[in-house]
């Protein structure tokens, strides 16, 4: 019988819903509380909405991404260092918000987290962001960077 009266997948459509593993950083696996619940909700509310398409291949090319991510976060939660909120506001640290302003007159907010709940349109940076490397361990009225690059921190909460 024919693939087209079947609606078992062809070899060809599987394997376009076989999606390679997310590279895997070489830093610290650094999160914070908040960022891996979410990390963790975000992945089990994409696949249950695959799992409720009734057509079986859309299904398949649904379920890809939430299944390859839920592959990177189990591997991610093993390596998990959670890092609780700074304890003082005196200096930059992982978890801090800093409020920053640049040589250009913009004044930006970011909070500082893990690479994998970094979401800079949110207002989140990764500690390994050059800005974020540059701001931790800094206080207000610090000045980094050089030249036309100058950021002064404003704020620490």
């Amino acid at each position: 019988m024919s693939v087209a009266f079947t609606k078992e997948e062809s070899a060809e459509t599987a394997s376009e819903t076989l999606l390679p593993d997310r590279p895997i950083s070489p830093h610290p696996n650094l999160v914070t509380e908040a960022g891996l619940q979410a990390q963790l909700r975000e992945a089990r509310e994409a696949y249950e909405a695959a799992q409720a398409i009734e057509d079986v291949n859309e299904k398949r090319r649904q379920s890809a991404v939430p299944l390859r991510d839920a592959r990177y976060l189990t591997e991610r939660l093993r390596t998990a260092q959670v890092i609780p909120d700074p304890a003082s506001t005196d200096v930059v640290a992982f978890g801090s918000t800093v409020t920053f302003s640049r040589t250009d007159g913009r004044v930006q907010t970011y909070r500082i987290v893990g690479e994998d709940e970094a979401d800079p349109k949110a207002g989140s940076i990764s500690f390994v962001a050059p800005v974020a490397k540059s701001l931790i361990g800094k206080a207000v009225g610090d000045v980094v960077g050089s030249g036309a690059q100058e950021i002064e921190i404003l704020s620490i909460a």
